[in-house]
């Protein structure tokens, strides 16, 4: 996913050579994770050798997940993101290591189901917005187009046309980045 290194590339740019870096867990542990001292983990995005794939979720669904989130969750190991884009700040949520892509199903089925149970159309999550706020960013199934939406309910607002021209526009931030 070009969009996607394009942004990582800047956003290590931005550290100027520097590593990124959350609070260290000795039980989560990460491809990613180059060395950890004081409490801290010192990461950078690294490819997954093995991409995840989304056939559990899309069994558990009877459902094709769209190409363009399998890509954006297939393609690193990492921490969240932080960026800014003209709708405010947000995290991108990143795969750690395999426990956390399993953990991402589960949530992903029960966000879906919540979809199904209010008419919806199905969304996959795939960034936070403001830590007050509940608003999040997902990519609508059948479109592929980029939304603005709050748990549990069917209002959504378009922000962008695909998951491509959104990481584009976003610009890194040098807000410390915690793990997902």
């Amino acid at each position: 996913m070009i969009a996607l290194d394009e942004f990582i590339e800047a956003t290590m740019d931005l550290k100027k050579g520097e590593l990124l870096r959350s609070p260290h867990d000795p039980n989560w542990l990460s491809d990613c994770e180059q060395y950890r001292e004081n409490g801290y983990s010192y990461w950078r995005p690294v490819r997954q050798k093995e991409p995840v794939d989304f056939l559990e979720l899309e069994n558990a669904l009877d459902v094709k997940i769209h190409k363009d989130i399998k890509n954006y969750y297939g393609t690193y190991w990492s921490g969240t993101l932080e960026g800014n884009s003209r709708e405010g700040p947000l995290s991108l949520i990143q795969l750690w290591n395999p426990e956390d892509y399993e953990r991402l199903i589960g949530n992903l089925i029960g966000h879906a189901l919540s979809k199904k149970r209010i008419g919806a159309p199905l969304t996959i999550f795939f960034a936070t917005t403001n830590p007050e706020s509940e608003f999040f960013l997902s990519l609508e199934n059948q479109s592929g187009a980029v939304f603005l939406e709050e748990p549990s309910t069917s209002r959504l607002k378009e922000i962008d046309s695909d998951i491509h021209r959104f990481l584009k526009r976003l610009a890194p931030s040098s807000r410390e980045t915690v793990i997902y």
